[in-house]
């Protein structure tokens, strides 16, 4: 076995212990610099100050402004609201007890019950504690809701007997999912029944028609649909259903109502209800589109072959050059849809350089939104917002400030930071995991 060479410091003890006072005192002013900026972030999400941009959500603008990754950012707004429905853990962190990495475990399982006990762990241990007691208690929550759930699947059934009247009686046990899945199918059934049912014209007196049946109870409504149901599956619409199949969602419209500058105001679907003209111009920004030739009764007269608005050769090329949504601060690069940036119902053409990328949430505030892109005498898009303002590729650089600030700001918020703020109460011993869960699960139940 290979002897390990032991490691000499080469600073003398005085210094060593100064340096670490140094890191550890710093460390502390950092952590309630944290709680600070969480504070921030919270009101500002909480204020939708991040929508101004035409931005997708608070993370989205962190990651922008602040540089920070999206799924970190992510974590800071979910950490930033669970504070504050923590005051404890919210009061140590203010003052620079415990770390970011502490409250960000603590967190994911903390409650009114359990923040105390929590927080007794963070102050006593490190960060890898609090990390292990938060996932064994999770382990342990997973593991109880598997067994719970394995136990209402095993009790599922249907049973039926058949009444002295002749009719029959059902009694159904479901798993949740189950019965989310059989109220949401018989529903829709009810749904569709009453549409059927339903042949008032606006000429009818509003005096009652006694001639006809009463309403049935929803509870009879929904025996009817039962029965549509199984009508249904054995009639052969009870296929098998896959999971993600795309649908095609099809828009009635005219050049007119594409128009820019068209007359038309809505467009409308294969259901009857209708879309405003801008929403229109958005679908068929990037869609297939068949052309159909109708008299002025209506008459079809001709209906052409369905082309792509972009054929996929521009298409492919569009996706190599923008390689996601384009508008500043969107990180999508799956799910977008390709934009004219003047319409092609307006003349514009089907070339990459009125073209660009965006993903499903700036498509729509680019058309019904307000917010405009133009494509530069670069090759570069650029956006503007509602106020018709240049919305900057990247944010203007801002003063970061210093140590020294950092802790003069901390001691004026009340922060009595020292090289012992942060360190944990703990000398070396073990951690009891099976007392921490039991005692997480006590202080829930």
């Amino acid at each position: 076995m290979a002897l390990t060479t032991p490691i000499t410091p080469t600073l003398p003890e005085q210094e060593i212990r100064a340096l670490e006072d140094q890191i550890t005192e710093l460390a502390a002013h950092i952590h309630a610099a944290n709680y600070r900026l969480l504070t921030l972030i919270r009101q500002f999400d909480e204020s939708a100050g991040w929508a101004e941009p035409g931005l997708r959500s608070c993370a989205h603008w962190l990651n922008w402004k602040c540089g920070i990754g999206l799924n970190a950012a992510r974590e800071k707004v979910r950490v930033a609201h669970a504070l504050g429905d923590l005051p404890k853990t919210s009061a140590s962190f203010s003052k620079g007890e415990i770390s970011y990495s502490k409250v960000r475990a603590m967190t994911r399982v903390a409650t009114a019950e359990n923040e105390e006990f929590l927080l007794t762990i963070a102050l006593h241990g490190t960060a890898a504690h609090v990390e292990r007691a938060v996932r064994q208690f999770t382990r342990a929550k997973r593991n109880e809701a598997l067994d719970a759930e394995n136990e209402r699947h095993e009790r599922r059934r249907v049973v039926w007997r058949v009444d002295e009247d002749g009719c029959w009686s059902l009694h159904a046990r479901f798993t949740p999912e189950q019965g989310e899945r059989v109220m949401k199918a018989i529903d829709a059934a009810v749904d569709e029944i009453e549409a059927e049912q339903e042949d008032v014209s606006a000429e009818t007196s509003a005096e009652p028609d006694r001639t006809k049946p009463m309403p049935c109870p929803m509870a009879q409504k929904r025996a009817d649909a039962l029965e549509r149901l199984a009508d249904a599956f054995l009639s052969g619409g009870g296929g098998a259903v896959h999971g993600g199949d795309r649908c095609t969602v099809h828009v009635h419209t005219d050049l007119d109502t594409l128009r820019a500058d068209g007359e038309g105001a809505e467009s409308s679907l294969e259901d009857g209800a209708n879309v405003s003209a801008e929403t229109s111009r958005r679908l068929a920004c990037d869609c297939g589109v068949v052309p159909w030739r109708e008299s002025l009764d209506g008459e079809t007269l001709d209906v052409g072959r369905k082309t792509r608005s972009i054929p996929p050769s521009i298409r492919r090329a569009l996706q190599r050059r923008d390689g996601g949504c384009r508008f500043p601060g969107c990180t999508a690069h799956k799910y977008v849809d390709a934009h004219h940036i003047r319409h092609w119902a307006d003349g514009g053409e089907t070339k990459l350089d009125n073209l660009v990328t965006l993903c499903r949430h700036h498509h729509r505030a680019v058309h019904e939104g307000g917010f405009d892109v133009q494509m530069g005498t670069d090759g570069v898009p650029k956006f503007f917002d509602r106020r018709g303002r240049l919305i900057p590729e990247a944010p203007a650089p801002r003063f970061r400030g210093n140590v020294f600030a950092l802790m003069t700001a901390n001691r004026r918020s009340g922060a009595d930071v020292s090289a012992e703020t942060c360190v944990p109460c703990w000398h070396g011993e073990r951690m009891d995991d099976d007392l921490v869960v039991d005692t997480l699960f006590q202080l829930g139940r």
